[in-house]
């Protein structure tokens, strides 16, 4: 079914493309004192960034397990993709960061991948107190939870969903694409430290454990979870949907014909450009 136009204001805020210049990719880079190195994330910039003093919402991207910051731009296609969606008036002029949580080893693999706090290199830590203000300061965003979105796939669909149910006040919406939502199959090395990570981290774990008023914070963000009906992760983003019912949290979920591949991400991102700038419509309302 062709999706209808977004509400009015949302039309009013996304129109078309700018004549002024086109949309860009760059790559900005973030000293950690946490970390101890640099780490680069890569950057959409929309048609007519460079020509205005406006300020816009963000969209926070993640690339899954054994990739890095450019999946999305080298695989993903989001420069299309979102291009596109602004020009059909289907999505608002928004930034998207693709931070870089990729391993050192063998493609991508092996120490410091992960988007959690493991022995020694404490990533969530440095992407909230180092990077997430370093990119806000850096280019004009809006910077506040209404107009701060995130999202990703695989390792990164969990990624995102934990880090919005555990900092509810930062994210409007949250949108785990294909998410790695909870432990890993039987038969994973449980003594390994990105498994280890991923399973204290568990977003299902995590939710299991909220209090009432914490609750309350998680349902104020928009959820929007998308998962294959042939993906390896298909069991663990059903728990997750229930226990989200059985908690009384509202989301929107979605199980297309698919698995676990990049056609099925990329086709799944419009949707969620849609879905989170609706939610950046309504931070204009308030």
């Amino acid at each position: 079914m062709r999706k209808t136009l977004l509400l009015p204001l949302l039309t009013l805020l996304c129109t078309t493309l700018f004549a002024q210049g086109q949309s860009r990719i760059e790559t900005f880079t973030v000293p950690s004192t946490i970390l101890g190195t640099e780490k680069t994330c890569t950057v959409y910039l929309p048609a007519g960034y460079d020509a205005s003093t406006e300020q816009y919402p963000v969209l926070y991207l993640l690339h899954g397990a054994y990739g890095c910051h450019t999946d999305w731009t080298e695989k993903g296609d989001v420069q299309r993709i979102a291009d596109d969606a602004i020009a059909q008036g289907m999505a608002c002029r928004m930034i998207i960061v693709m931070p870089d949580a990729s391993g050192e080893g063998e493609n991508y693999a092996g120490p410091h991948m992960g988007y959690f706090d493991v022995p020694g290199w404490s990533y969530e830590r440095f992407f909230f107190e180092e990077f997430l203000p370093a990119v806000e300061q850096h280019y004009r965003i809006r910077g506040d939870r209404a107009h701060r979105a995130i999202a990703g796939l695989s390792m990164g669909g969990g990624g995102s969903a934990a880090y919005a149910i555990k900092h509810p006040g930062l994210f409007g919406s949250a949108c785990p694409l294909s998410g790695l939502l909870d432990a890993f199959p039987d038969g994973s090395n449980y003594e390994d430290v990105f498994v280890r990570s991923v399973v204290d981290n568990s977003p299902v774990k995590l939710l299991r454990g909220l209090s009432d008023e914490q609750l309350d914070a998680v349902r104020n963000v928009r959820w929007w979870v998308d998962c294959g009906d042939d993906d390896f992760l298909y069991s663990c983003n059903i728990r997750f949907y229930a226990l989200m019912r059985e908690r009384n949290v509202p989301l929107q979920y979605r199980m297309r014909d698919g698995g676990h591949t990049w056609h099925y991400w990329r086709t799944g991102l419009e949707p969620i450009l849609t879905f989170i700038s609706q939610g950046f419509a309504e931070g204009e309302r308030k």
